[in-house]
């Protein structure tokens, strides 16, 4: 089983969602890095659901860190975060065992484990998880940003409500980096919180689309082929249990645009080699140019939903309906948001280190 990511900076997941708790292990990660727990709360909060567009497991990610770190500073060795898991209610589970919520990874567990899997509330395959990845990207995006690198990603569309783009980006990052519902244009936050609740109010759920953006990342970094910036990225977007697909700068918009439109053309600014525009979001060869890194990623609707499916019962064989009951997201798209931050500060700095060692950050 596959659960760590990286080559520099080494990122392994542990836990189930109704287990005893969750973790992470960081190693390769510099010494001599401050630690702040307050910044960790605060960004395990960012991702906490609340009111009536989340769950209502409302899990208060407490955790420990039991190594790798000494009088507040990294040491270099193994980091180890463990957050407790207090609020589950595994009897919700209990009653369909055997019955395959569609588009969960229940049947395909079923099929790799043999049945050995722990399937409450989806087990290691749950979004629950997630907040370990929060917890480690906590760190990393506060050395990356005292490196002066910014990461934030902003909810770009969701039941054909667009959020508008990033502006002044710093301040607009940091803005986005302490908001529970990440949206620039407060009108359009008001309108997608009612789009949310709409569909939550008939049992079902809903997807949209969140966009990322790394501003003054150096130039340079990334391989021409099997490690480029957007290969990276893309196996770590794909980590994140929602994710249906992604694109870089113009995207899919390609195919509507000639050549002369989608190229960007080269100009010196103040000294410094800079593109006129960043159609194709700061990668070119599958190297960074300079320019923001810039990708959007789509969120499906959550799988669990309050209407009766058609489903199997691996236990007879036979067709089956089902009706999830339990505690569940209408929508996920705003507590994804401060994932997809925190796994590109991830997948970001295992590329700084690899290019210019793992003493970079310090």
């Amino acid at each position: 089983m596959k659960n760590t990511f990286g080559q520099s900076l080494c990122v392994t997941l542990f836990g189930e969602s109704h287990g005893e708790a969750i973790g992470v292990v960081i190693d390769g990660l510099t010494p001599g890095i401050k630690i702040d727990e307050l910044r960790i709360r605060h960004f395990l909060s960012l991702r906490r659901p609340s009111g009536k567009i989340s769950t209502k497991r409302v899990e208060p990610d407490n955790f420990r860190i039991v190594s790798g770190v000494f009088d507040g500073y990294s040491t270099g060795t193994p980091l180890t975060i463990i957050i407790e898991n207090t609020s589950t209610r595994s009897r919700d589970y209990e009653k369909t065992r055997y019955l395959m919520r569609p588009s969960h990874a229940d049947y395909t567990a079923e099929c790799k484990y043999h049945g050995f899997q722990d399937y409450r509330g989806g087990g290691h395959f749950s979004g629950r998880i997630t907040a370990a990845l929060v917890a480690a990207g906590a760190i990393i995006i506060d050395a990356l940003k005292n490196k002066g690198i910014h990461i934030a990603t902003h909810i770009k569309e969701i039941g054909g409500v667009s959020d508008r783009g990033f502006e002044d980006f710093v301040s607009d990052a940091e803005f986005l980096n302490n908001s529970e519902f990440p949206v620039l244009d407060s009108e359009k936050m008001s309108q997608m919180k009612e789009v949310i609740s709409k569909v939550a109010q008939e049992g079902d759920s809903i997807g949209g689309i969140l966009n990322t953006v790394v501003y003054n990342i150096p130039k340079g970094v990334g391989e021409p082929w099997f490690d480029s910036v957007e290969s990276v990225l893309s196996h770590m977007m794909f980590s994140i249990p929602a994710v249906k697909g992604i694109e870089f700068g113009e995207g899919f918009n390609f195919k509507n645009i000639t050549g002369k439109t989608a190229n960007d053309p080269l100009r010196v600014q103040n000294g410094n080699i800079v593109t006129s525009k960043n159609a194709n979001g700061g990668i070119n060869g599958g190297i960074t140019n300079g320019m923001p890194i810039d990708f959007s990623t789509v969120i499906k609707p959550t799988p669990s939903i309050y209407k009766e499916q058609d489903t199997v019962d691996i236990s007879t064989n036979t067709n089956e309906k089902i009706q999830i009951e339990g505690r569940h997201d209408p929508a996920i798209i705003h507590r994804a948001a401060i994932v997809q931050t925190s796994v590109t500060a991830i997948a970001i700095c295992d590329m700084l280190l690899s290019r210019f060692g793992t003493d970079w950050l310090k």
